[in-house]
């Protein structure tokens, strides 16, 4: 049963050149050029982020409770993934945040960064990052989201570039590689990046970049050659 009778977050297309993974598909030349070479006006703003390599995670207020999702929409503590119980574990933890910061019929998406898929991470204070809000069916603009989240002491992507012009894949490949005030470290380069694109105060359309060497779950436990999860944070704080 899903909760809220549909998945938490769709899929996002990939920019032109990024690496596909299965049922993958790129955007269409125009938004690429848009994204990536020239706006087409004032009205465009391009946010871009650095990707995560975790798992899609969401919370919702639902009849006055707060519910731990997956992506596909279902109840944290009945995926088959251990992962996600201690997502769920987490959220009880933190409800009294999650309680405070979500409205009836809202919903937070993030990553939860706490098992390796393909990178593994040092991670200061907590596995979880937010990246989108959403009240009702309507999904925020980055600055309200930014500001309804941070308010509450919740970790958001880091910024890699900001503005009203397009700004290509090499230019912010080369920021994201140094790492420019980055609140979290990633054994080796990022996994990527996100385009988020909005134009007139609402998000137009999303678009992300997957380095093309990048190794997609080298280190889940059915690959990593010790047949165990590999944690980035210390499951005993959650």
């Amino acid at each position: 049963m899903k909760p809220l009778g549909k998945k938490t977050y769709g899929s996002i297309p990939h920019l032109i050149g990024s690496k596909l993974g299965e049922g993958d598909h790129h955007v269409h030349q125009g938004q690429h050029r848009i994204a990536t070479e020239k706006t087409r006006d004032k009205h465009d703003l391009l946010v871009v982020q650095e990707k995560y390599d975790g798992s899609n995670v969401a919370v919702a207020k639902l009849n006055g409770e707060i519910l731990a999702l997956t992506r596909r929409g279902y109840l944290a503590n009945t995926s088959p993934f251990l992962q996600h119980h201690y997502f769920e574990k987490w959220v009880e933890s933190n409800k009294g945040r999650f309680g405070r910061m979500l409205m009836e019929g809202d919903m937070v998406c993030g990553e939860w960064l706490l098992q390796a898929h393909g990178l593994k991470y040092q991670i200061p204070d907590e596995p979880f990052v937010a990246f989108d809000y959403f009240e009702g069916e309507t999904r925020l603009n980055y600055t309200d989201f930014q500001l309804a989240v941070e308010n509450f002491d919740f970790n958001v992507p880091q910024i890699i570039a900001f503005g009203s012009s397009a700004f290509p894949i090499e230019f912010c490949v080369e920021r994201m590689s140094i790492g420019a005030a980055r609140w979290i470290t990633s054994e080796g380069l990022p996994e990527g990046l996100i385009y988020r694109v909005e134009r007139k105060g609402k998000l137009d359309f999303i678009a992300k970049w997957v380095r093309p060497d990048f190794v997609t779950g080298g280190l889940l436990p059915e690959y990593n050659g010790f047949g165990n999860e590999i944690w980035n944070f210390d499951i005993n704080k959650l």
